[in-house]
């Protein structure tokens, strides 16, 4: 079920001082800012040969990324995205084994256009886990 790494996703207090960072200090190709509501976050994506870093700042104090940035005032691994073929079938055979899927169980348009769900970290050592439908 399971596919490739798509991302591994740090969330940042300051989105363009992180990512100049990764530009300069690294000398990673950035993507430009995308503000996804829906999901209470502003991202980019630091593009790899293998997979990709998304940078994520808050858009509100209401934003998830907010919170995690009161515990984390310095930013951190937020989560990891697994690649799966059909979401719908992933979260069933989840459900039937008695994973926790956040929010109402139904998936959402991410910031690559596609379907993605988020499985609760309890259930996966303490990783908050995304899934994007590819």
């Amino acid at each position: 079920m399971i596919g490739r790494l798509n991302h591994v996703a740090i969330a940042v207090p300051d989105l363009a001082a992180a990512a100049q960072t990764y530009r300069a200090m690294l000398g990673a190709e950035v993507s430009e800012p995308l503000d996804q509501p829906e999901h209470g976050v502003r991202v980019v994506f630091v593009n790899l040969p293998n997979t990709k870093i998304e940078l994520l700042q808050p858009l509100g104090d209401d934003s998830p990324i907010a919170n995690f940035l009161k515990r984390h005032p310095a930013g951190g691994i937020h989560h990891v995205c697994y690649e799966v073929a059909d979401i719908i079938a992933a979260r069933d055979h989840l459900k039937a084994r008695g994973a926790r899927i956040l929010g109402d169980g139904e998936p959402k348009i991410g910031a690559h256009g596609k379907p993605v769900l988020f499985l609760h970290p309890k259930d996966f050592n303490g990783t908050l886990i995304e899934l994007e439908q590819v």
